[in-house]
């Protein structure tokens, strides 16, 4: 209805909605919404809540006075029907005994519900809760901890519910997220809800940017879709339970998001945002910070569950006196992360044992033969030296010093064949080698970096171009459409004016028939009267033998005469007018003669005129008229020929579109699941580059060291090890 496939189908604007509610009675056939009240803006239109993908009105039912929200979709959503269906169902097998609160609520998906026109459209109607978003009610009630950390508990308690059910909502932000009266939450729009009788289906949606990770592609569905979005709400709550200031500090009023932003997640050395949380003093902040920033660069289906963290006693939702306070106390074994977090954060990951763990030496040990040598040496040959310049040998200056030099000479040979110095060299080479063999984490993590951007950059170009390929396409196919349609029109006035003219030709073949045949009695008549038989006055038959001569012999073989001049006689002759035009002058029949001839013709024409036919026979009128009714037949088939030929040329238009947007979507899907595992590439990148980093800080730092114990093998510490052991 309205295009040639589901796919394409194009959906009525909020606008085009809010008019049609203007008649509830008439676009509504459901009983409980015909004739609803819809509420209004201050202009007397229909109130629209407008998003993405739809546009929500406040209808009051005329029937039972109840009040519903009723989602009117701008958009075409795949398999729209069955995905509400699948969620229906999944939601009412839950027992409302066994949530956490009552956070979900009832709906309706009703098939073509709404009327816009000629067209019929579905629509969502939905439960009515008075709550306010979450972003509104933190803006009146950051200032109240209790309040704010018992939120965050009953937040943490509904991701328990969905992840014990095997459902992610999907697109968790602070608008989807409504505290009622009693701080307990509601969750709105399942458009984008994952449940497991929809496993295999891509996502409709890719959620609120500012709480999605950047590694979120399409085709991302499951599970574990709220999990990233699930840490940043109970961050921002926990945070702002532990700081109430900071709501004011990050937070913008309006703003679409709570704490942090997506750039934030995409960029979290240049992040202000992410700094001032990582720096707080409060160790609940930074640790839950870190956690954010650690998994903003992990695949989806390796991020942890926050659900599954913390024991459901231990939640706000069930408890309140405990939640006074956001705790801060940490629990043995977890490096000073607060009690509560334990389960929460995975353990950093031990960089793997190197080959290089010895520690390298870092004073002699015991004293070697050659050591104690060697100390020997140095008191004989300083004496030798003492004995030879008091004993004023004529010797150079260095030669005096022969000694002393020999004696060094000795001493560098004794400490480099010591164990340790040998050890120290072979542990530090083995650190630098393997140092030398690790990347540069400063260039690995700006590769790192310039390749996202680049993805970024290709997969915008790319997810844009999609859309206009499609836009595209429904352009060509709506030109040919109504190229097709201008041909059809002009063909089809083109035969019409055609048929519309039978009308007269039939009736000027009718005249023409009748004058035929008036005609042919007339000729008719007009041969059967002889000359001879009645001469015209002064025609003898001397001259009937002369006319005879000539070929004229009856009325009906001549038309008339024409007058001559004789100039030999300076007298007026006449010729006369054969029926086939030619002129015959006939000895003896001069002017006169041609004039009582002639008159004697249209007397003879006259009579016959006066007894010819006045209309035409039946048979005759019917030969006429069928050989229209043909015609006109024909025409009729030659019409349908062309809507015969325009439905064809329609189909075919129709095919082209099919089978481009089924290319797209196939090159579309493809290029998806590259750039999924492109995502998934990244992701393992940067665990690698973390690992990578430790270890280098690691390598490093162990290379630094053991050039520092080298300096306890120095020549003056071996020296001082010779002759005192250490």
């Amino acid at each position: 209805m309205g295009s040639p496939t589901g796919q394409q189908r194009q959906f009525p604007s909020g606008a085009d909605y809010a008019e049609a509610l203007q008649h509830t009675q008439l676009c509504f056939e459901h009983p409980e919404l015909k004739g609803a009240r819809p509420e209004l803006t201050k202009l007397g239109l229909p109130r629209a809540i407008s998003g993405a993908f739809a546009s929500v009105f406040s209808l009051t039912s005329a029937v039972s006075g109840r009040r519903y929200a009723v989602k009117c979709f701008t958009r075409h959503v795949p398999d729209q029907e069955r995905r509400y269906q699948a969620i229906s169902s999944r939601l009412g097998q839950l027992d409302a005994a066994e949530l956490s609160q009552p956070w979900k609520l009832g709906f309706e998906y009703l098939p073509d519900a709404i009327g816009v026109g000629r067209e019929r459209y579905p629509v969502l109607k939905m439960e009515w809760i008075d709550a306010v978003t979450l972003s509104s009610w933190l803006d009146d009630n950051h200032t109240d901890r209790f309040a704010v950390d018992r939120l965050a508990g009953r937040f943490e308690a509904l991701t328990r519910d969905l992840s014990e059910h095997e459902i992610a909502h999907g697109d968790l932000q602070h608008g989807n997220l409504l505290v009622a009266s009693d701080d307990t939450l509601r969750l709105v729009d399942y458009d984008g809800m994952y449940v497991p009788s929809l496993a295999g289906l891509g996502g409709t949606e890719r959620g609120h940017r500012n709480y999605q990770s950047p590694l979120r592609g399409n085709d991302d569905f499951g599970a574990a879709l709220d999990r990233f979005s699930a840490w940043v709400i109970f961050m921002s709550l926990k945070a702002t339970a532990a700081d109430p200031a900071l709501w004011h500090r990050l937070h913008e009023p309006s703003g679409e998001f709570l704490l942090l932003t997506e750039e934030d997640f995409k960029n979290p050395g240049g992040s202000t945002g992410l700094q001032t949380l990582l720096a707080h003093p409060d160790p609940t902040v930074s640790s839950l910070a870190d956690q954010v920033r650690s998994l903003a660069f992990q695949p989806l289906d390796l991020l942890p569950p926050l659900a599954n963290a913390i024991p459901k006693q231990r939640t706000a939702a069930t408890t309140s006196a405990s939640a006074s306070a956001p705790p801060t106390t940490s629990a043995p074994g977890t490096g000073g992360l607060p009690g509560w977090m334990s389960g929460h954060v995975f353990p950093q990951a031990a960089p793997p044992p190197t080959a290089s763990s010895t520690t390298s030496p870092d004073r002699f040990r015991t004293r070697t033969p050659l050591d104690v040598v060697t100390a020997v040496l140095w008191p004989l040959l300083l004496a030798a030296t003492a004995l030879m310049i008091v004993a004023g040998f004529p010797t150079p200056l260095i030669g005096a010093g022969a000694p002393v030099i020999l004696a060094a000479v000795i001493t560098a040979f004794a400490r480099s064949r010591r164990v340790e110095r040998v050890q120290s060299w072979a542990v530090l080479a083995k650190l630098s080698d393997e140092l030398a063999q690790l990347e540069d984490p400063v260039k690995a993590a700006e590769k790192l970096r310039k390749d996202k951007e680049k993805f970024d950059a290709v997969e915008l170009k790319r997810t844009t171009a999609y859309p206009q390929a499609q836009d595209k396409l429904t352009a060509q196919y709506h030109a040919e459409l109504k190229e097709t349609e201008k041909r059809k029109v002009r063909k089809q006035r083109e035969i019409d004016k055609k048929i519309d003219g039978l009308s007269e030709e039939l009736r000027k073949a009718l005249a023409k028939a009748l004058a035929d045949k008036q005609s042919a009695f007339v000729r008719e008549r007009l041969s059967r009267r002889l000359i001879a038989q009645s001469p015209p006055h002064g025609i003898g038959a001397k001259l009937v033998a002369r006319l005879a001569a000539e070929g004229i012999r009856t009325a009906a073989d001549f038309t008339g005469y024409r007058s001559v001049q004789n100039s030999s006689y300076n007298s007026t002759g006449a010729v006369l007018v054969l029926s086939n035009g030619r002129l015959v002058n006939v000895l003896g029949i001069g002017e006169a003669k041609a004039i009582a001839l002639d008159i004697w013709r249209k007397a003879v024409v006259a009579s016959a005129v006066a007894q010819q036919p006045m209309v035409l026979s039946r048979v005759e009128r019917q030969q006429i008229e069928g050989d229209i009714t043909r015609r006109r037949a024909q025409l009729a088939d030659q019409r349908k020929a062309v809507e015969s030929g325009t439905e064809a040329a329609r189909k075919q238009a129709r095919k082209n579109l099919e089978e481009g947007q089924e290319r797209l979507s196939r090159e579309n899907t493809l290029a998806d699941d590259r750039a999924r595992q492109q995502r998934q590439e990244f992701g393992r990148r940067t665990v690698a580059l973390q690992r990578n980093s430790a270890i280098h800080g690691t390598l490093s730092a162990s290379v630094e060291a053991a050039k520092l114990r080298r300096r306890g093998l120095s020549y003056a510490r071996y020296m001082r090890f010779l002759y005192i052991g250490r």
